[in-house]
């Protein structure tokens, strides 16, 4: 996986949930994950496909996107409820778009498919012939969030 598409989603992660969390947000350590792996508890996921294939998951507790949503909103959330899954799908769409505006800027083309979220436990992703670069972020007080991205140059 070359950095060059990293790079624009873990930007845009960062100055998206600065901005829309208003809290502190630090970049953990990178890595690699090759296998199925487990998801925290909703996630959003956003499909690639053209010159790249491949997806991006927003991985993030319950707990998390309630914060997220609540910081969005400007209201608290104590219930999952279909605004805090709408915020939660808008914030997958924002990040994904200032990605996508820096990734055509570079001349890579492709198209995005809407995000789809997921919610529940004991759920498993499975990463077949690509591996996925895990990004951490901590959201202060907020929570952390996952972005795990599995792209690879079309052949």
């Amino acid at each position: 996986m070359r950095v060059e598409y990293i790079n624009p989603f873990v930007e845009a992660a960062f100055n998206v949930l600065k901005e829309v969390v208003n809290t502190d947000v630090k970049r953990g350590d990178l890595y690699l994950k090759s296998t199925t792996m487990s998801i925290m508890g909703v996630a959003a996921l956003v499909g690639l496909a053209g010159d790249v294939e491949g997806r991006v998951l927003f991985d993030m507790t319950k707990e998390t996107a309630l914060n997220i949503a609540g910081a969005m909103n400007g209201e608290k959330f104590t219930q999952f409820d279909e605004l805090a899954k709408a915020t939660i799908t808008e914030l997958a769409n924002m990040i994904t778009a200032q990605a996508v505006t820096k990734l055509h800027d570079l001349g890579f083309k492709f198209d995005l498919t809407p995000p789809a979220l997921f919610s529940g436990e004991n759920m498993e992703i499975s990463n077949h012939e690509v591996e996925a670069l895990i990004v951490p972020m901590e959201l202060g007080g907020n929570g952390k969030i996952e972005i795990n991205v599995a792209i690879r140059e079309r052949t």
